[in-house]
C-alpha cells in the first residue's frame, strides 16, 4: 500500500522537496490521495501497535510508523494543498477493518498479525513509490516519491526482520 511509501517522505539531506511547478496530473493526484490515506492509516495502526504490542521490537516499529508517516504526510501536505486535495481524517474501509481485527487480538498473536500486515503493506508501497518516482508528471510529486522511497524501503526491511524474529515467515 501507499501508506508505507509515505513514511519515506522524510526530509532528505535538507534538500528542497517541492521544487516543481507543473500542475498535478490525474494519476499524480490519485497517488497523492492514496499516499496521504496510507500515511494516515499507518499512523493509526502504529499507535495500536504501541498500545497492544507485547514484543519490544513491535512496539518500536509501531512508534517508528507514527513518527515517519506523520512526517511523510507533513511533507505531502503542501503538494495536496496546491491541488486542493483534502488530507484524510478517517481510516479507509480496508485499513479500518484491519485495525478492528487487530484490536481484538493480544499477545504474540497481535504481534505476528500486525507485522505480517506491515510486510505486505510496505511491499506494495515500495513498488508504488518506485513507479511514481520515475513516472510522475509533476516534479513535486516525483520528488516526494523519490525522497520517501528510501524510508519505505527501510520500513520494509525492518518489518521483514521483525516478522522473521517473531518466528513468522516473511510474506512475499
Amino acid at each position: 500500500m501507499v501508506r508505507t511509501a509515505l513514511i519515506a517522505a522524510l526530509c532528505v539531506g535538507g534538500l528542497p522537496i517541492f521544487a516543481g511547478t507543473a500542475k498535478t496530473s490525474m494519476s499524480d493526484s490519485t497517488f497523492v490521495r492514496k499516499a496521504a490515506q496510507a500515511n494516515y492509516d499507518e499512523v493509526q495502526l502504529g499507535k495500536l501497535a504501541q498500545d497492544k504490542g507485547t514484543n519490544p521490537a513491535v512496539k518500536n516499529f509501531g512508534g517508528r510508523m507514527v513518527t515517519d508517516h506523520t512526517k511523510a504526510n507533513d511533507n505531502l501536505k503542501p503538494i495536496a494543498d496546491k491541488d486542493n486535495i483534502t488530507m484524510p481524517s478517517n481510516m479507509d474501509t480496508k485499513d479500518q477493518a484491519l485495525y478492528n481485527r487487530l484490536s481484538k487480538l493480544s499477545g504474540s498473536q497481535f504481534d505476528r498479525e500486525y507485522m505480517r500486515s506491515m510486510v505486505k503493506d510496505h511491499q506494495s508501497d515500495v513498488a508504488e513509490f518506485q513507479r511514481e518516482s520515475q513516472r510522475a508528471k509533476n516534479a513535486d510529486v516525483r520528488s516526494y516519491a523519490s525522497n520517501t522511497l528510501p524510508t519505505l524501503q527501510e520500513h520494509l526491511r525492518l518489518a521483514e526482520d521483525t516478522n522473521t524474529k517473531l518466528g513468522a515467515s516473511a510474506t512475499k
